[in-house]
């Protein structure tokens, strides 16, 4: 297994402290601040790890609070805080340095057969049939600011192959929508588990960014700031996250320094297998050192 691959399995596996408590630690991967996707996939591996049955995580719904430190551990608290005859729902609060950075409540379900419908996956290429992203240009990355160079330099866990690619470093205006195949690049351990924490963590890659396309603008220039302000997910049918999926984005809304994106997420059969939302900050600042002090994101 891959180095970035392992880490992240890692990063997702948390230390156990009390019956409710865990620990996780933190990576940086290029980012001023934790990423949120990280926070996202350890809560809900948090959250996981106090069901006593064969539940499964069906729908999340979480609130970022303040940048996390890359530089230090992240406590995670878990609340039992119902478990009925079908449902049981948990609430997480992640802890560092004494505050809360980030709440997430869990609803998990036991399994039941009922109706079932889904919308179509839209048309698109095979990923076999897109080609990877080019590198960026030495001469060009020597211009980018440092935590931007290291975000674009890393070899990270998922693939991605984007059906119509934009130039983050040039943006164009364009409609607020894209699609993006991504999958874990090696194949890892079957368990349903790990594979809900995989997809919450990639899930936060390229969702809020697909609000900043009708203005022309992205999170590698210096002057715009980006944060996640919330995100929800809900997973509908299994999957691998080892396997391909289509990310298929749109953003139906962006005022008052927040933009709205939301995600269907499908396998290669066409299968809708989880849903997203996420509103975040996006802002345009005339002094660009001031953008630095919130964390950049997709």
């Amino acid at each position: 297994m891959s180095s970035a691959v392992s880490e992240l399995i890692e990063l997702l596996s948390l230390e156990r402290l009390e019956d409710n408590l865990f620990r996780g630690q933190s990576r940086d991967i290029g980012t001023k601040y934790v990423f949120g996707g990280q926070v996202l996939g350890q809560a809900l591996s948090a959250a996981q790890a106090t069901m006593q049955d064969p539940r499964a995580a069906h729908s999340l719904h979480a609130y970022f609070l303040k940048a996390g430190d890359i530089r230090a551990p992240i406590v995670y608290q878990v609340d039992r805080t119902r478990d009925g005859g079908s449902f049981s729902v948990r609430r997480v609060t992640a802890i560092q340095h004494g505050q809360p950075i980030f709440f997430l409540a869990a609803s998990f379900q036991k399994h039941e057969d009922g109706a079932a419908h889904q919308l179509s996956m839209p048309e698109v290429p095979k990923p076999e049939d897109i080609a990877p992203a080019p590198a960026v240009p030495d001469e060009v990355m020597k211009t980018l600011p440092t935590k931007i160079q290291r975000w674009l330099s890393r070899g990270g866990p998922f693939e991605f192959r984007h059906v119509y690619p934009r130039d983050e470093l040039q943006p164009p205006k364009r409609p607020p929508y894209q699609q993006v195949w991504f999958r874990l690049a090696e194949k890892v351990d079957d368990a349903p588990e790990l594979h809900r924490a995989l997809l919450a963590y990639a899930s936060d890659f390229h969702l809020l960014g697909t609000a900043t396309f009708p203005h022309g603008i992205s999170y590698y220039q210096p002057n715009v700031q980006m944060a996640s302000l919330d995100h929800a997910l809900w997973f509908h049918r299994p999957f691998r996250a080892d396997d391909w999926l289509l990310y298929s984005i749109d953003s139906p809304s962006a005022q008052a320094g927040r933009g709205l994106a939301r995600g269907q997420i499908f396998d290669r059969e066409g299968r809708l297998v989880a849903s997203t939302a996420q509103e975040g900050l996006i802002r345009v600042v005339e002094d660009a050192a001031a953008a630095l002090h919130v964390p950049a994101k997709h």
